[in-house]
């Protein structure tokens, strides 16, 4: 292995020392570790050829949720304005502010991918119900 130079800024390498000690690693393996990690993200290619405006995006709870590209608009936040409140493409666009033609690929992508998209809504809905008790 060829050794590199890493320039961190010194905050993040604050940060990434005590993520590394608490785990048991020096911060080399901590590093490259995380790179492994994210590679490995990246190289799952989740993406529809056939929809090239719509991409996957790892969330905060690390599942990973079709957006628009370009934005941070979910795919489902749309299908339920869509479905739910029976807003128009255009009524949608304008209240997530996107073009008309962004969201009718939205849609047919929630057409062809109505499974997967549904049960994230499902499963947000029933975690939403567990902790609104």
């Amino acid at each position: 292995m060829t050794p590199e130079s890493l320039n961190l800024p010194p905050k993040l390498r604050e940060e990434a020392e005590k993520f590394a000690a608490s785990q048991g690693l020096s911060l080399n393996q901590f590093i490259l570790w995380a790179v492994a990690e994210k590679v490995g993200i990246l190289s799952q290619h989740f993406d529809d050829p056939a929809f090239p405006n719509i991409t996957y995006h790892r969330g905060a709870s690390g599942l990973s949720v079709p957006i628009v590209k370009g934005t941070s608009v979910r795919v489902q936040s749309l299908a339920i304005a869509s479905q739910k409140w029976g807003l128009s493409a255009q009524e949608i666009a304008a209240e997530y502010n996107l073009s008309e033609e962004q969201v009718n690929i939205a849609l047919a992508f929630y057409g062809k991918h109505r499974q997967e998209i549904d049960e994230a809504i499902a499963s947000e809905v029933a975690l939403e119900l567990t902790y609104n008790v």
